[in-house]
Formats: structure tokens, C-alpha cells, sequence
């Protein structure tokens, strides 16, 4: 069988209940009557072509635009990663103009600015201090410049399902009669349809907006879509960047579930289910464990809360959250998306039931009672003193590009102060980069990596032996 397949076998006997991605949560109900093997196919007469669309994937693209208010869209089967790629470069007048960009932006995005060669200037998120993660934005605290700006990207919800006021954003776009496009990575909030929940990027005027079709709705991995409306953004330019980035050889398995992600979100039944029983998990828990919940809206940046993402922290049970999760998982069997050292996110999909929510409340219930009787001071006070904070922005010298290009050399991290870093170091969660290649070492952001002691880093390459890549002088 070999190891991945037995590693799969073994993982799916646990019997979990998924509160992780993908939305289709193993129901076969959404793939019903696509065979999977005889579907395993290429680009052959009468199935169209992903690149040269103009048959049945033309087709089902336009009815995709159609469902998510888009007048484009554009099927990825490489993942949302390329959608937000493209979208850079799609840019056009580029120029001596720098693009703004949130700091807590997907990895994605850094990597669009390493392709695109753009210099960024970023938004800052605002760290709520009860989850101690990046869940607001404050437009009007921005003071943005409009001018000399080839875009905007945003993301829009965050990872936690938590909205900033976008709809501003756009208003001050328009008001100062500039027409740099509003790019948004809409990854986690693909499911925004209806009146159950915020209103999408596109219903608010965004130029181009990704979806992650499979972390809510019931398209597989990999499956995303790029939306298109207006005309500040260049389609030709759009589908070349597509092209260049996106395999020659599509899964039209992967095609295939995205077309019905489409006809499925359009089930708004589904949702309302689970929303009855998330109030109920909310009445019944929020009492004893702190939810992120709609009474957040108005605080810290945020505008909107999804309440299909079930954020929870563990801070005040004193108990970690990686031990409460061990519990969650070993004794009902409840699999969430992510955790850190003291939030854990439970994230619905369509495929979800309102059995499996009923589940989540009783395992939350049980929770707090195990929390009281292991809880620990000593965690309180370690949690005090360890908690994550976004240091100063340190000086940009090099474009992301400029800096992956040029000659690096491994130094050991102490004496890396006042270097040009050559790697990007975000701790995740929350994925805030602490400083971004190109940017300079300050001694912030040096002290708080000498003193990091786990390994929650993304980019860090020498994190086991403290080292860092810094780019050569002279």
C-alpha cells in the first residue's frame, strides 16, 4: 500500500469529526455519480480546454459567475495560492508605484510579491487582546494614500471569520477618484451567499476576488475560483498570468467538484441548520469558555463575525489550548482546524451536520469541567508573559524579488542585527511576518526570535540551530 496510503487508512478509522477543511467533510452525497477513476482524464476532444476555454468548462465558469455575483470566473486547480499570484500579476503600469497590502496577508501573497517584483507598503492588522491574534482593521486609522498605489490587497474575512470594513475601503477608493484596483483574498469566506452571512467582496465592489472553494463549500483540495468584475483589471493580462502559473495538466476531478460547489452553495438549508445549533453551542457554552461571537463586532477593527467559525480561547480555563485539544480529540473524537498555544478554531463546512455541531457543544461542555479540575495558575502566568506581539515595522531596503534573487549567506541569528533578512519569518498562528526578505533586522524583532521556543514558525529555515539567511554585502 505504502506509507501514505496505510497513513490515510489508519487516520480515517480514528473516525474524527471534522472541523477542518474541506467543506465537503467526506459526504459522499456531493460526489455522487462522479466516478472518480473513469473521471481521472486530460484535455481530450469535446472536454474542453482550462487555458482556451470555450466548451463545458467555459460553460460551467459562467454559471459559477453567475451564482457568486462575478461577471468572470476563473477555475484554479492549483490552489487558491495561484489566484492571489495572479492577481499581482495581472498589475499593469506598475512602475515606480508600490502595492498595499495587509502584513497578516496569506504566505501567498508574499510570495505574489517576489513574482511580481512589486514593493509593498502594508495595513496593520489589529491584534485583538483577549485572542491575541490579528482579527480587526481599522481603515480610517490607515490614513492610506491613494496616490502612486497600482493596488490594494486585502483579505476579507480573516482566517477566524472576522470582517473589517471593506465597503469603506472601497468608498475611499472611489472618493478619491483614483482607480487603483481593490484586490481581496476572500480564501475563508467562499460560503458568502444569502442573507446568513457578511457580504461578499464582490457584492461590495471588489475588482477580483478568490475564493477557496474547498475549505467551506464542497469543492475537493486544491479547488479554487478567481472572480472578476469592472474594468481595472486587465482579463488578458489575468488569464496569461493563470497560464504561466497553473498546471497544463488540470484534474478535471477537481474541475468537476468545483462546478458543484457552485449548485451546492446554492442550499442555503444546509446552513440554516447549522446556524440554530451554533446559537445553541453559544448559549450553552459561552458562558464558561470565552467564543468569539457577533458581540465582538464594533471592537478591535471588526466589523462582522462569521458565525460559522467557532474561535475559542483557553486562556482564562488555565489550561493550554494543545492540552484541551488532546482531551477534544481522544475522548470525542473532535478534529479542529487549528490551534495555538491558547486559541483553538473549529471551522464549519457545508457538509457539516447538526449532529456533529451537538457533538462539538457536549465536547466543549466537558471541557469546561476538565478545565476546571486540571486547570493550572502556573499556565496563567507563563501565558502573561509569552504572549505574541506584533513588533515595528522594520525598514523595507529590497523588494521581496530583489531579495530572493540576490546571494545569501547562513549567519547565526545573534549576530544577524541591522542585516538585510533573506528569508520571510512569520510565527503561525497568527502568520503576522515578523519581518518580511528585504527587510532590515531590528533589534524587536532579534529580541523576540532569540527568545521564541517552539518551532510554530513558517520560512524560518534554520530555526532548529538559530540561524538566519541574511543577503551578502558589498
Amino acid at each position: 500500500m505504502g506509507d501514505i496510503g496505510e497513513g490515510l487508512i489508519r487516520y480515517q478509522k480514528q473516525g474524527f469529526c471534522s472541523f477542518h477543511t474541506p467543506g465537503h467533510k467526506g459526504r459522499q452525497e456531493f460526489f455522487n455519480g462522479l466516478d472518480f477513476l473513469g473521471s481521472d482524464l486530460t484535455e481530450l476532444p469535446g472536454l474542453d480546454m482550462l487555458h482556451a476555454s470555450s466548451g463545458i468548462i467555459a460553460a460551467a465558469q459562467k454559471r459559477s459567475a453567475e451564482i457568486f455575483g462575478a461577471e468572470e470566473t476563473y477555475f484554479l486547480i492549483n490552489g487558491g495560492t495561484v489566484g492571489n499570484q495572479a492577481m499581482f500579476l495581472a498589475l499593469e503600469n506598475t512602475e515606480n508605484k508600490r502595492v498595499l497590502v495587509e502584513r497578516s496577508s496569506h504566505r501567498s501573497v508574499m510570495s505574489a510579491l517576489v513574482l511580481s517584483g512589486l514593493k509593498p507598503d502594508y495595513l496593520m492588522p489589529i491584534v485583538h487582546p483577549e485572542f491575541n491574534l490579528p482579527l480587526g482593521l481599522d481603515v480610517e486609522q490607515q490614513r492610506i494614500s491613494w496616490q502612486d498605489l497600482a493596488a490594494c490587497h486585502v483579505t476579507y474575512p480573516s482566517y477566524y471569520g472576522t470582517g473589517f470594513e471593506l465597503n469603506r475601503l472601497l468608498l475611499e477608493r472611489t472618493s478619491s477618484g483614483l482607480k487603483a484596483p481593490i484586490l481581496v483574498d476572500q480564501a475563508h469566506g467562499s460560503h458568502y451567499l444569502g442573507p446568513l452571512f457578511p457580504p461578499s467582496a464582490l457584492k461590495l465592489g471588489a475588482d477580483l476576488v478568490l475564493h477557496s472553494s474547498h475549505k467551506t463549500l464542497s469543492a475537493l483540495t486544491q479547488s479554487a475560483m478567481l472572480h472578476v468584475q469592472g474594468n481595472r483589471v486587465s482579463r488578458a493580462r489575468l488569464r496569461q498570468g493563470l497560464e504561466l502559473l497553473q498546471s497544463s495538466s488540470p484534474s478535471y476531478l477537481l474541475l468537476a467538484s468545483l462546478e458543484r460547489a457552485g449548485e451546492f452553495a446554492l442550499d442555503f438549508r444546509r446552513w440554516e441548520c447549522l446556524q440554530e445549533e451554533i446559537a445553541n453551542l453559544h448559549r450553552k457554552v459561552g458562558g464558561d469558555i470565552r467564543i468569539l461571537s457577533s458581540k465582538d463586532a464594533g471592537t478591535y477593527g471588526i466589523q462582522t463575525v462569521d458565525w460559522s467559525k467557532v474561535l475559542i480561547n483557553t486562556s482564562h480555563l488555565g489550561v493550554s489550548a494543545p492540552h484541551c485539544v488532546n482531551y477534544l480529540r481522544e475522548e470525542f473524537r473532535l478534529e479542529p482546524e487549528l490551534w495555538d498555544e491558547e486559541n483553538i478554531l473549529f471551522m464549519l463546512g457545508i457538509g457539516n451536520t447538526a449532529e456533529d455541531v451537538r457533538r462539538l457543544t457536549k465536547g466543549l461542555e466537558c471541557l469546561a469541567h476538565f478545565a476546571n479540575s486540571v486547570g493550572c495558575t502556573e499556565f496563567k502566568k507563563r501565558w502573561r508573559n509569552t504572549r505574541y506581539r506584533i513588533p515595528p515595522l522594520p525598514k523595507l531596503i529590497l523588494s521581496p524579488r530583489e531579495a530572493f534573487f540576490a546571494p545569501k549567506r547562513l549567519i547565526p541569528l545573534k549576530e544577524s542585527l541591522g542585516h538585510i533578512i533573506g528569508e520571510t519569518v512569520s510565527p503561525y498562528p497568527p502568520g503576522v511576518p515578523v519581518i518580511v526578505m528585504g527587510e532590515e533586522m531590528t533589534q524587536e524583532v532579534l529580541d523576540m526570535l532569540l527568545m521564541s521556543q517552539d518551532g510554530r514558525w513558517q520560512g524560518w529555515d534554520g530555526f532548529q540551530n538559530q540561524r538566519i539567511w541574511v543577503l551578502e554585502e558589498g
